[in-house]
């Protein structure tokens, strides 16, 4: 009953509180330069982010800067160098930005892709300094930065960005990285084979996401204004060109949700309206992206089918490149949706794959039966899948071992915790003799944002656990 009444209150309070938590800014330009926790603060100067366009120093200064300030929530690290030699930054900002938090989900934004698209570039810092900032007086961001370890790369393509021209609404010009390739049509492809030359940039991508089991991840870019999720191609289309036909993926009703959330917390998105008579618009601003147009080599079905990370492209302008003066609109219209969507990282299932003896089980291979897409477990034997309400079966195989299938429910209100118990076949042959099954009856329970290491004793794990603090 203790850990019920905690796990509702702590609910009651995220929701009640989301709205004061990212709601309008009502400080000046003098007072949001000051607006921030001194206790992880070595510097008396003002601390802020201006409403403009940053440069690649610039940038890089700014991240320093909160790096050295807020050396107790954020970590700065490159994941490699851009053609022309920058550096692809990431800032993690969580109340553990140095290490994994056991049982606990890494989530990513990617901005600057194409380097003129450049709003989700400065909203990603702005983000930034949002969390930072209001980390231990707002109730919804500090129980976000307690669970949930945020990796945000502000630009994929900084080489891109230094050559492209702010008011230019349309065109090509810096979209490119410094070597004349589109960075989305890089990676590797689900339904046919991407020909093209691996780019630095996107190998460090590529390197990067097989390091970190990624739950959920969100690709900003810009020139339309909706969210668009997978597929991006379809094995159906010759040719790149529009096409009417939508590719569906096994979580498509995951996807659609991911992409509804967003777009309903978004300041206009969800009305779906086109930013020209020539442009199609889009029911309730989501769309399935091959249903838009199809595209080979794009980074978002990378990420899910190779990953198990489920991203979402968000289009945040009709104007690629606004004037900066347009900056602090873009900011308000994706504030909001820029939180609730990584906070739907603790929705659906999450656990443990461990042996008999209570070790953990390292790229143990994870399914949801009916979603043929499946993801590996990270080396302390964790999984996440974000999924609805509903009744599923979990098929875990690894090497070694006897599969196992078990049936758990899934509700709105909190994840669900499994833990799943392996195993050895040479143990475990005589069960098959006794006609033991490995399909488990059906699991349920509650939530807590702390979750003990799984391998600290041997435990029975093939039921639901609570934690114990």
């Amino acid at each position: 009953m203790l850990v019920l009444g905690i796990v509702l209150w702590l609910s009651s309070m995220v929701t009640q509180s989301c709205t004061s938590a990212i709601g309008p800014e009502t400080l000046s330009d003098g007072e949001l330069a000051r607006h921030y926790n001194s206790r992880y603060s070595i510097f008396d100067e003002p601390y802020g982010i201006d409403f403009k366009y940053h440069n690649y120093e610039q940038m890089s200064r700014f991240l320093r800067a909160t790096s050295l300030r807020f050396h107790n929530l954020t970590a700065l690290y490159s994941i490699g160098k851009s053609f022309q030699g920058r550096n692809l930054w990431v800032m993690v900002v969580s109340s553990s930005p140095y290490e994994h938090m056991i049982g606990k989900p890494d989530v990513k934004y990617v901005a600057n892709i194409h380097g003129n698209e450049a709003v989700g570039r400065e909203l990603m810092l702005h983000l930034i300094h949002l969390l930072v900032t209001k980390y231990g007086s707002d109730p919804y961001i500090t129980w976000l930065l307690d669970n949930t370890r945020i990796h945000i790369l502000p630009s994929m393509n900084p080489d891109g960005f230094e050559v492209s021209k702010e008011g230019f609404c349309e065109g090509s010009q810096g979209r490119y990285n410094a070597r004349g390739f589109d960075l989305n049509r890089n990676f590797p492809d689900y339904f046919k084979q991407n020909n093209k030359k691996t780019q630095l940039e996107t190998e460090a991508v590529k390197e990067w996401v097989s390091k970190i089991q990624f739950v959920i991840s969100g690709s900003l870019h810009g020139g339309a204004l909706v969210a668009s999720y997978p597929f991006d191609n379809t094995p159906n289309s010759l040719f790149q060109s529009y096409s009417s036909t939508p590719s569906i993926s096994p979580d498509d009703d995951v996807f659609r949700h991911l992409s509804l959330t967003y777009a309903q917390n978004h300041g206009s998105m969800y009305r779906g309206e086109a930013c020209s008579p020539s442009q199609p618009g889009f029911k309730d601003g989501i769309t399935n992206g091959a249903e838009w147009y199809p595209l080979t080599g794009g980074m978002q079905d990378f990420n899910y089918v190779w990953n198990g990370c489920m991203e979402i492209t968000f289009e945040l302008s009709c104007c690629k490149y606004p004037p900066a003066q347009d900056l602090p609109h873009y900011w308000e219209e994706n504030r909001v949706s820029l939180i609730k969507f990584l906070a739907e990282a603790h929705r659906g299932v999450h656990g443990f794959v461990i042996d008999e003896n209570g070790n953990a089980v390292e790229r143990a291979s994870v399914k949801v039966k009916g979603r043929d897409i499946s993801f590996l477990t990270t080396k302390y034997g964790e999984f996440w899948r974000i999924l609805l309400p509903g009744v599923y079966r979990l098929e875990v195989y690894a090497s070694g071992y006897t599969p196992r299938e078990v049936e758990f429910m899934v509700v709105e209100e909190h994840p669900t915790l499994l833990n799943v118990t392996l195993h050895g076949t040479k143990k475990w042959t005589q069960s098959d003799v006794w006609g033991h099954t490995t399909t488990e009856r059906r699991h349920t329970a509650m939530s807590s944002p702390h979750l003990d290491h799984p391998v600290q004793e041997p435990v029975d794990t093939d039921s639901i656990v609570f934690p114990n603090s």
